[in-house]
């Protein structure tokens, strides 16, 4: 059975959750530069002074639409980071979520959305980072009863795989490029596996 809300402050919070959601869908569709509060609120079925009254500017509406949920830190441990990114790789392929299709879509147009996703991307990166240095760390001292040398390319190792991904996605879900359009998740990460466990665990 459907609810509805009942008091005020629920209404305002369902009000909220509609124009979000519909902003999301646009932004995802349209990009920052071609959405305009006029059509959120058309789709939301509100006035667009109430978009206005609840975000303020269409700025604040598209950071709040392109607000996604922080990633879990990676594994130490080489082939669970692995099977880790894999992982997310494959989510992303089966579909990204409104607000970060519209915030990949609009980042190479509108700078704040650039810069959103570049501190994105850059807590990444720091992230497995880390956890290649701590999983090098824990190989050579189980082997060597010692702490190994810092890796001086983790940082670099960890941008490598996350531009893989990035562009694994954007090509896929984005750009639908062809060769890629069609093939399932399962068998591109698959064939990206081998070249992911290089970046993990180099040679050497």
């Amino acid at each position: 059975m459907t609810t509805h809300p009942t008091t005020r402050a629920d209404r305002r919070r369902a009000t909220e959750a509609r124009i979000l959601a519909c902003a999301r869908e646009l932004f995802a569709a349209k990009g920052f530069d071609r959405t305009t509060i006029r059509a959120v609120a058309a789709s939301a079925g509100v006035d667009p002074a109430l978009v206005m009254q609840y975000f303020g500017s269409k700025r604040e509406l598209f950071t709040h639409a392109a607000q996604a949920s922080p990633a879990p830190a990676p594994a130490a441990d080489g082939e669970a980071l692995l099977d880790h990114l894999l992982t997310g790789l494959g989510v992303k392929l089966g579909g990204l979520p409104d607000g970060a299709r519209a915030m990949l879509r609009s980042m190479l147009t509108d700078p704040a959305a650039a810069s959103h996703v570049r501190e994105g991307l850059d807590e990444q990166i720091a992230g497995i980072g880390r956890a290649l240095t701590a999983g090098a760390a824990g190989d050579e001292g189980h082997s060597h009863g010692q702490a190994p040398d810092p890796d001086p390319d983790a940082d670099l190792r960890a941008a490598l795989i996350v531009t893989t991904m990035v562009g694994a996605t954007l090509g896929h879900q984005l750009l639908g490029l062809s060769a890629l359009r069609d093939v399932p998740a399962d068998r591109i990460t698959a064939l990206l596996r081998p070249a992911l466990e290089a970046l993990v665990r180099p040679a050497g």
